[in-house]
């Protein structure tokens, strides 16, 4: 699973965001194309490589036209609405802009779609948010996490003065967030697009078992002495070989056996790494099946939320226990030039080589694709990632 691990020990603003995301190898024309696609006209998008103490980083700036009667939040909602994005893209922006208009509504003392913004932050704020999140996505990330956030020190100047930092709007929208105190950064560290960023892409700390894949940095546009005014995004996968997991276990005989499925889903969404199911006799005669469940344990709670939500369960029977698993990682094979398949790379004991297995919905989504059945699709995957690590350890 590809995760990404936000490190705004600076703080975290959209251009530092979309920075980071460069760095990280995301194609700069695909930035470049994104104010056409939503249908922003006359936006320019300049890309720098820039050093900040001493660490070379992207930064990102929008060259906007300024337009007189600016923009009210619920005019950009239905902007990103009716945008070319995905639906994962779109339900996490939409929420973004809903989480600004309610705190800086909550400030202002007015309702949170007609919170206005001046053309130039309202434009700034539908590239940052809704590049930033596609990003992500460009990525192939499945989930993201963040350490503690940077607020900064002192004061920031504001159209209605001095305020204190966090300023109020901010400080909304980082409620219930992981916080720094202290630090280098003087002035402004988060800015409110950088925490509703955080708010809907972070599911809070990382895992406890990850891999390091790569890093990126994005830079802001002060330069600093004493410290990189930048934001460090993580590109890792979660370590599935974790040590210990927990267990939960439950028995149901009130559930129509069609809603396993969903079920399953929803507590993979929360984070178990393995659904059983099988049938069972129960009390009084009757049928059911059980549900077993393997989770890491820093997600054991939310994943027995999910269970007592999704199923018809009353109890849910929970035990630690330690799991041997093999060391992994993944790869990626190109089977045409827009199709592709992630493969799972298994490390055998013993230096006695790997074994591959390609992911299951990646070759489901291969095969409807390339109109071929998915049984072909899995073989080729796994021949070609069989080659490819062969390759890679000449």
């Amino acid at each position: 699973m590809r995760i990404a691990i936000l490190d705004p020990a600076a703080g975290i603003s959209g251009d530092m965001t979309l920075g980071a995301l460069l760095a990280l190898g995301v194609p700069q024309d695909w930035l470049e194309a994104l104010p056409g696609r939503l249908g922003l006209g006359g936006v320019g998008v300049t890309v720098r490589d820039v050093v900040r103490c001493g660490v070379a980083c992207k930064q990102v700036e929008f060259t906007i036209p300024e337009r007189p009667h600016g923009r009210h939040v619920g005019e950009l909602v239905r902007l990103v609405e009716g945008a070319p994005v995905s639906d994962w893209v779109k339900e996490r922006a939409v929420r973004a802009f809903q989480l600004v208009g309610d705190a800086e509504g909550r400030v202002h003392g007015v309702a949170p779609e007609n919170v206005h913004l001046h053309e130039v932050g309202a434009v700034d704020a539908v590239l940052d948010i809704v590049g930033a999140i596609e990003g992500f996505e460009q990525l192939g990330v499945e989930a993201a996490y963040a350490w503690p956030v940077a607020v900064g020190n002192g004061w920031v100047e504001s159209a209605h003065g001095r305020l204190p930092v966090p300023a109020p709007a901010t400080a909304i929208l980082l409620e219930g967030v992981e916080l720094a105190t202290g630090g280098p950064v003087e002035g402004e560290a988060t800015t409110p697009t950088g925490a509703a960023l955080v708010r809907v892409l972070a599911a809070g700390s990382p895992p406890g078992q990850w891999r390091m894949m790569k890093s990126g940095w994005g830079a802001g546009q002060r330069n600093p002495k004493r410290y990189p005014n930048a934001l460090r995004i993580l590109l890792a996968e979660q370590a599935a070989e974790a040590g210990r997991v927990a267990l939960l276990a439950t028995d149901v005989d009130d559930m129509s056996p069609e809603y396993v499925e969903p079920l399953r889903q929803a507590l993979v969404a929360a984070g178990a790494l393995d659904v059983q199911t099988w049938p069972v006799q129960m009390k009084k005669g009757r049928s059911g099946f059980r549900v077993e469940v393997v989770a890491p344990e820093d997600v054991a709670e939310a994943v027995t939320a999910a269970l007592f939500r999704h199923s018809t369960t009353a109890g849910v029977r929970r035990w630690m226990a330690e799991r041997a698993t093999l060391a992994r990682r993944q790869v990626t094979v190109r089977l045409t030039p827009d199709v592709t398949v992630r493969v799972k790379v298994l490390e055998q004991p013993d230096a006695e080589g790997v074994r591959v297995k390609p992911e299951y919905d990646d070759v489901l989504a291969a095969a409807r694709a390339l109109g071929r059945p998915p049984l072909e699709v899995a073989r080729v995957a796994q021949r070609d990632a069989e080659a490819l690590v062969a390759k890679s350890k000449e």
